[in-house]
């Protein structure tokens, strides 16, 4: 059999198998302009040059409550998607929080969500590492595809104040550097109040 042919059957199983249901945002709302200078630390942040409206998609908190990415009308939203199993995550957890506690009072909000498939397993999880105050929401069925592939932990995708994804970055950033800040407070500034 040529190796051809062999290779063109390979992906045409693979692309067969890839879930129907994971896709990326794909309706461009508005052009986001002329992107912001990237200090080195966040050299791997992607600001995209059309926002994409995305899909509503419920979550669930730590209580078992619906909740969505709507409620956070006006505000820059970073999304950062963990899992226990994630050895970055434990890193990346603490400073997310210190972000979230930064910013409380600003127009930015940090909405981890767990897509651990025993996410009752969750809060035991944070809690054996001393972060049993983290508060998380929960996605066991990765309904997060809908809106973006959860294929990759941590990654965080930014979403304006429409809800429109602007940004992501996926694997491991160390948020606690001290040019991170500065540069969210710019990215808030621009994308909060569209």
């Amino acid at each position: 059999m040529n190796k051809t042919y062999l290779l063109s059957g390979l992906l045409v199983l693979s692309s067969l198998l890839i879930p129907a249901h994971a896709q990326v945002a794909s309706t461009k709302v508005y052009n986001t302009g002329k992107a912001i200078e990237k200090p080195l630390i966040m050299s791997r942040f992607i600001e995209m040059q059309s926002a994409r409206s995305v899909p509503e998609v419920m979550f669930t908190d730590t209580k078992g409550e619906q909740i969505s990415l709507k409620q956070y009308k006006g505000k820059l939203v970073l999304v950062n998607l963990w899992a226990t199993w994630c050895a970055p995550c434990i890193k990346e957890i603490p400073q997310m929080e210190n972000i979230r506690q930064v910013n409380k009072d600003k127009n930015l909000v940090v909405v981890p969500i767990s897509i651990d498939e025993e996410s009752d397993k969750v809060q035991a999880f944070l809690e054996r590492h001393d972060l049993g105050h983290y508060q998380t929401w929960l996605d066991p069925k990765k309904t997060i595809d809908q809106i973006m592939p959860a294929d990759v932990v941590p990654a965080t995708y930014v979403f304006d104040g429409s809800g429109n994804l602007v940004g992501f970055l996926r694997g491991y950033l160390d948020w606690g550097d001290k040019e991170v800040q500065p540069y969210l407070e710019k990215l808030t500034a621009k994308y909060a109040q569209r």
